[in-house]
C-alpha cells in the first residue's frame, strides 16, 4: 500500500499482553522509505470484572526487561499508558501519552507491566503512514540506529 499525496493511510495494529511480555510490530522496510506517526494508543483489561495497574509503553528499540516506570527523558519512548481498573469499577483510568510528532522507519516494541497485581491487557495502536524522502529517511533511521546503541543491543 502506498501513500500518495493528500491522502492519509491508517495502520491499525490490536493485541493482547499477559504480564511482564514485550510485543514487537514489524514496520521496516528494505530502503526505510515508509515513516509512521503514532495517532492514537488504547487499552482495557482482558476481564472487566478484575483489579488490575499496569503501565503499557511504546518503543523504537526492544527493551531488555519491563517496567512500570515512565522516563519521558528516554528518547526510544514513542508513547504511554497508565491503566488501572478495580473490580468494582468505581476507579477507572487511562491516561495516555503519546509522542504525535516523533516519525519512525523501524519495528516497534511494546511492553506491558503490572503494579502489585497481574493481568492481561488489550491495546489498540492507529499509525499514519508516511511517505519519507532521502533526507527524512536517513535522520530517522540514524535516530534508531543511535537508540539501539545506547540501549546496549
Amino acid at each position: 500500500m502506498e501513500c500518495y499525496e493528500g491522502i492519509q493511510v491508517i495502520k491499525t495494529f490490536r493485541g493482547k499482553m499477559a504480564d511482564d511480555t514485550q510485543d514487537t510490530i514489524v514496520l521496516h522496510t528494505n530502503d526505510g522509505s515508509m515513516g509512521y506517526r503514532i495517532l492514537s494508543l488504547s487499552g482495557m483489561p482482558q476481564n472487566g470484572s478484575t483489579d488490575i495497574e499496569g503501565v503499557l509503553k511504546i518503543y523504537k528499540t526492544k527493551q531488555s526487561t519491563q517496567d512500570t516506570d515512565i522516563d519521558f527523558s528516554d528518547q526510544a519512548l514513542l508513547g504511554a499508558m497508565i491503566l488501572i481498573q478495580d473490580d468494582s469499577h468505581e476507579n477507572w483510568s487511562e491516561p495516555v501519552v503519546v509522542f504525535d510528532k516523533e516519525i519512525f522507519n523501524q519495528d516497534i516494541h511494546i511492553t506491558w507491566k503490572c503494579h502489585d497485581k497481574s493481568g492481561s491487557v488489550n491495546y489498540y495502536i492507529e499509525l499514519e503512514q508516511v511517505k519519507l524522502d532521502l533526507g527524512e529517511n536517513t535522520v530517522a533511521t540514524l535516530k534508531d540506529i543511535r537508540n539501539v546503541k545506547t540501549q546496549g543491543f
